[in-house]
């Protein structure tokens, strides 16, 4: 009897058995692959460059070593100007962004945490801190958009200054998100007022609820200060003398200075003394200054401006000041820069007579729109030949040709025609779609749409009244504005009674808007005055390089003392000048006077409402400088041919490239734009059914960074007139609706046509004299197709002007408010 199944017996795991490698004393290349598993024999002869070489572990160490010793000489070299008796003070700029934050308590509560007894005043002030020895220099600031930027500018330390009753509002939080926009350095955020919270279980939820709102903005706040208590403000305090601040690439890369103290001019030719700590890098007298919004200036002369100190026991007290002369650190030379910001009309003059002569008979000698660089069909460019009628019957050769006087014995059918513009281009490469857009369709055969019209019709002349009605109906679903730029951008409709090509002269085709070239020399009669004045930059990059070494050669040493002696400031400035809102100084690095073409990266916030409209008035602020411009925007990105196609909106969530003519800045220096906001009622009402109302007078709507600088990069603005399939013929097509006379078909027939499913092809011929035409695609088009025609012409961007006043006036802030409470009252 044989045994129990499981005594000895188990099943296969799987059916599949596996043979026996097959020996071989070669191996494919195959199996030394997978043998080796991503091991590379002789590694270390394989790695070319020291830094892809394998080093030893004792290597590895000492280069680790090396990497800890230079981070270390990096910070001490950058805390060393701190240090010492005479180093430069800690700037600290104390910002409230709640209604009831209160700077000077603020201030009063940290230096009372380390025995300090020092009286706060409305402008900067320095502050001895001997526990820690170091000095600090104050800034106390309103809740004022215009101080809160230029002090956040200089600043080594931001101090935000929440409320434990009271919100941040809507002025708060644009402070705040400007503040971030531009570039700022070490950040701390207090809270006032927390002791009043009762009862007192509740303080860690607000606190808990604070933090919250501050790392939304600023992920790295791990500790919201307490300024109701000590030891928080002790550390605080220790933190804002022995952090050493991360600092601003831009404004390191400058030298700049916050102003203590202004002598002003006494007479017209007399300078005006700014005395402050130089910082940065070294002040050079030939540079120009920007002088927060006053404006540019030249230097006269830097003296050293020490501080009054005490001599030692047994010696009299007397202050260094009371020298008989000041030390004269620093004289311009006569490689110094002007003002100038334009190029002399001189310079200019050369060669733009006769470039305007010719721009201007080219625009006017032509009988046909531009296609790249070519005028087709026009007088100049015919060749000699006998006259062929444009529509042959199949087979006619151009000897036959000369006997057809005129169309009366063709056919108006088109069964039997051929076109000879298309047939001669039909072994030259295919046409490409018109600027990359719309993308060209795949095969004919994938086309599923069936001819409407399987036999080939008649043209007969429509009345006009049935036309005008059937047109009317076309257009009448069409929205207008930014929403008709989002669902149908660029396209443009006609008056049945405009001529084209005078509506549209200064427009051109492109076969493709990213690799055709772009003729120059029709726009020289459109552009500028002072566009050929303008500073061009044949290597950004090198001379961006050029300008930074130049700043680290020479100049007053930083952290000195200085008084700085500007010619030419204004008397109206004295009478407008306010204590209470800090002054800055900047060094302009050379040629960051020249006016150019400046290209800024712009990214409109998803949380604005609605879109903005090009040109549209704007208020930009990159650097030491702010603007009221009106840019131009259009697409980013490197093409082949320096081409970039105009945008007429920036919609919510969109980037562009923003243009104008200003001044250049080196390097990426971020950008804010703000707009003014005054809605009207009717407006305030819809904006109050979307809960989407601007509550302030000024908004920030975008930021950005500031981009090579190029009077060479085109802004082509495209301008789409759109057709209609009248009848469908395999792939010859009479369309309608685009034009409305046949002038403007003859004018511009050279254009290459498209459609919104890919097609492309041609005009064929003109049909009667409302505008009707012929026209042969490369495969079968669709009845629901709308067929499509790109026309382009250079658009120039518009001069900066410097901004005058402050960005966000406080009585407009209070009347805002004030309506806001009339309307809650209501």
């Amino acid at each position: 009897m044989p045994g129990a199944v499981g005594s000895g017996h188990s099943h296969r795991p799987t059916t599949k058995t596996t043979h026996k490698p097959f020996k071989s004393r070669k191996a494919t290349k195959g199996q030394l692959r997978n043998a080796a598993k991503g091991r590379i024999s002789g590694e270390k002869g394989q790695r070319k460059t020291p830094h892809q070489q394998v080093m030893s572990k004792l290597d590895r160490r000492n280069q680790a070593k090396q990497r800890q010793l230079e981070k270390a000489r990096e910070h001490q070299k950058e805390a060393s100007i701190f240090a010492g008796k005479d180093g430069a003070p800690r700037n600290v700029a104390v910002i409230p962004l709640c209604a009831d934050s209160d700077a000077a308590a603020a201030i009063r509560s940290l230096n009372g945490s380390v025995d300090i007894e020092a009286e706060v005043h409305d402008g900067c002030f320095r502050v001895p801190v001997d526990r820690f020895k170091q000095k600090l220099q104050y800034v106390p600031l309103s809740r004022d958009l215009t101080a809160c930027l230029d002090a956040a500018r200089v600043a080594d330390f931001i101090v935000l200054v929440l409320s434990a009753e009271v919100e941040v509002d809507d002025l708060g939080e644009l402070i705040l998100r400007s503040v971030e926009g531009q570039g700022m350095s070490t950040l701390f955020t207090v809270v006032q007022g927390l002791n009043k919270i009762e009862p007192a279980k509740q303080r860690l939820s607000v606190v808990s609820s604070l933090k919250s709102y501050i790392t939304h903005f600023h992920p790295e706040q791990e500790k919201i200060y307490s300024l109701d208590n000590r030891q928080e403000c002790a550390n605080l305090m220790r933190s804002l003398c022995s952090t050493t601040p991360k600092g601003v690439r831009w404004r390191d890369e400058r030298s700049w200075m916050l102003v203590e103290d202004i002598q002003w001019a006494t007479s017209g030719l007399a300078p005006t003394i700014l005395t402050g700590v130089v910082r940065g890098r070294g002040l050079k007298a030939d540079r120009l200054v920007q002088v927060g919004d006053w404006g540019t200036f030249q230097i006269e002369k830097i003296t050293a401006a020490p501080l009054a100190t005490r001599k030692r026991k047994g010696e009299d007290t007397m202050n260094v000041e009371d020298g008989a002369e000041e030390e004269t650190l620093e004289l311009p030379t006569e490689e110094r820069d002007t003002l100038d910001d334009l190029a002399p009309e001189e310079a200019a003059m050369g060669d733009g007579d006769e470039d305007m002569d010719a721009a201007t008979t080219v625009t006017t000698s032509r009988k046909g729109v531009l296609l790249d660089d070519h005028h087709y069909f026009s007088d100049d460019d015919r060749v000699e030949e006998l006259p062929m009628p444009k529509k042959l019957p199949k087979g006619t050769s151009k000897y036959q040709a000369a006997w057809f006087l005129a169309d009366e014995d063709v056919s108006d059918s088109g069964s039997d025609l051929e076109d000879y513009d298309m047939q001669d281009a039909e072994g030259e490469e295919e046409a490409r779609p018109e600027d990359g857009m719309e993308g060209l369709a795949g095969d004919a055969m994938t086309e599923a749409g069936p001819s409407e019209y399987p036999q080939s019709v008649a043209f007969i002349e429509p009345d006009e009244d049935e036309d005008a009605r059937a047109l009317e109906a076309y257009r009448k679903s069409k929205r207008t504005e930014a929403e008709d730029d989002l669902e149908f951008p660029d396209e443009i409709e006609l008056h049945p009674k405009v001529l084209a090509r005078e509506r549209l002269a200064k427009y051109r085709g492109l076969k493709s808007l990213r690799t055709s070239p772009w003729l120059e020399d029709e726009d020289r009669a459109f552009e500028p005055e002072e566009w050929q004045r303008l500073l061009r930059i044949p290597d950004y990059k090198a001379s961006r390089i050029r300008a930074a070494r130049e700043a680290l050669v020479g100049g007053v040493a930083p952290g000195t003392r200085v008084h700085v002696y500007v010619k030419g400031v204004p008397v109206a400035i004295q009478k407008s000048y306010n204590p209470s809102r800090p002054v800055t100084l900047f060094s302009l690095l050379r040629h960051e006077q020249k006016r150019t073409a400046v290209n800024v990266l712009i990214n409109l916030s998803s949380d604005f409402p609605s879109s903005i409209k090009a040109k549209e008035e704007l208020i930009v602020q990159y650097g030491p400088r702010r603007f009221v411009i009106n840019p131009l925007f259009s697409q980013g990105g490197t093409t082949p041919n320096n081409v970039h196609k105009y945008c007429r909106y920036l919609h919510p969530g969109q980037s562009a490239v923003a243009t104008f003519m200003g001044p250049v800045t080196w390097g990426s220096v971020p950008a804010l734009f703000f707009k003014r906001t005054v809605p009207s009622a009717g407006a305030e009402m819809e904006d109050e059914e979307e809960g989407q109302g601007p509550t302030l007078p000024l908004t920030l709507v975008a930021t950005g960074t500031t981009l090579p600088p190029s009077t060479s990069r085109v802004i082509a603005k495209r301008a789409i007139l759109t057709g209609h399939p009248y009848h469908i013929h395999k792939k010859i097509v009479t369309i309608r609706y685009m034009f409305f006379n046949r002038e403007d078909v003859e004018w511009f027939k050279a254009l290459p046509l498209w459609t919104k499913r890919g097609r492309s092809g041609y005009i064929k011929e003109p049909l009667g004299t409302h505008g009707y035409f012929k026209a042969t695609f490369d495969g079968r088009i669709n009845p629901q197709d709308t067929i499509g025609v790109s026309l382009y012409k250079r658009v120039w961007p518009r001069n900066a002007r410097p901004l005058e006043g402050p960005l966000l006036d406080p009585t407009l802030v209070q009347a805002a408010e004030a309506d806001a409470m009339d309307a809650d009252v209501e």
